[in-house]
């Protein structure tokens, strides 16, 4: 059976056929309006509506940032959109004609990578997303972890550091203030500012202005082998390797996968948190220590996950 995952993010809604082995038969993209929940169903409901008009499609999918109470198909919260309690799935049913499954971005995003990313054959993974926050999808004895609410695996929102840097959450500490896109950047302006010579590279990408110091600049300039870049990501990837410790440390997962914008990093990112993993996770020498690498499905791995979480729920 075909299905058609839909992958709303805060400017982008994307759209694609997926095939029972994964494979994305056609995409589409849409802008998001994120600032009107009507407009963003009927722009979903267009959308699948083109792609329906070529492919025979049995279900369809929806991956939503935010909280999300699947059984319900509502949206609870969504920190980026204009969702509060939002029927988004009941919406969509009666726009389309069609039962829609409506999950978060993240739990879509560790199903299609057990299923058909980089932990294939896995059936306890942990999917740590680092773009401009820190994300996070669980997979235990091969089911998503949802728990009472359908909120498990908010990653980014467990506290590392008490009465640390404010959070957008309303918290203090949060993991995703020390590792995440933002959390480099900070870092890397901070020491632009300072005036330290290590940056002379960094701000010449720049343009002389610490303020316009972005990731993917940290990424170029340690790639060509700046050290101070090297630096900053060897420090955000501990601040990625301590965290997983604890979370690996209460679900014992087999594998830590790291995705996101910032993970295009690679080594110079995994390393540095391999090591940080192995040191600080309990019970080091008698235990096997996770598998951390790389998610390899990219941007397309919500799309491909809520497609064939729908799919499994038609039947």
């Amino acid at each position: 059976m075909l299905a058609i995952g839909v992958d709303i993010g805060g400017t982008k809604i994307a759209a694609g056929v997926v095939d029972g082995a994964g494979a994305i038969l056609e995409k589409l993209r849409r802008r998001t309006p994120a600032g009107d929940p009507d407009a963003i169903e009927h722009a979903v409901a267009e959308v699948v509506a083109d792609l329906r008009g070529r492919h025979d499609v049995g279900a369809v999918g929806v991956a939503a940032a935010g909280f999300v109470d699947a059984d319900a198909g509502n949206v609870v919260f969504a920190p980026n959109l204009a969702w509060r309690d939002e029927p988004l799935g009941e919406d969509l049913t009666d726009l389309m004609a069609i039962p829609v499954l409506v999950d978060n971005d993240a739990n879509a995003a560790v199903w299609a990578e057990t299923r058909y990313g980089a932990a294939r054959g896995s059936e306890d993974v942990v999917l740590v997303t680092i773009g401009t926050g820190l994300g996070g999808g669980v997979v235990a004895g091969g089911g998503l972890l949802r728990g009472a609410n359908g909120f498990a695996g908010e990653l980014g929102h467990v506290r590392v550091v008490p009465d640390g840097h404010a959070c957008g959450c309303g918290n203090r500490g949060c993991w995703e203030q020390y590792a995440s896109g933002t959390a480099l950047v900070r870092a890397a302006r901070a020491m632009a500012e300072a005036t330290s010579p290590d940056c002379e590279n960094l701000l010449s990408l720049a343009g002389g202005d610490p303020a316009a110091i972005t990731g993917p600049m940290v990424t170029r300039a340690a790639r060509g082998g700046d050290a101070a870049a090297q630096d900053l990501l060897a420090d955000l990837g501990r601040w990625v390797g301590e965290g997983a410790a604890s979370v690996v440390s209460v679900l014992d997962s087999a594998v830590v996968l790291v995705g996101g914008g910032v993970a295009e990093a690679g080594d110079l990112l995994l390393e540095p948190a391999r090591a940080a993993l192995r040191r600080h996770l309990p019970g080091r020498g008698h235990r096997q220590v996770p598998a951390l690498r790389a998610a390899e499905l990219g941007n397309d791995a919500g799309m491909i996950g809520v497609a064939d979480l729908a799919r499994r729920a038609a039947g």
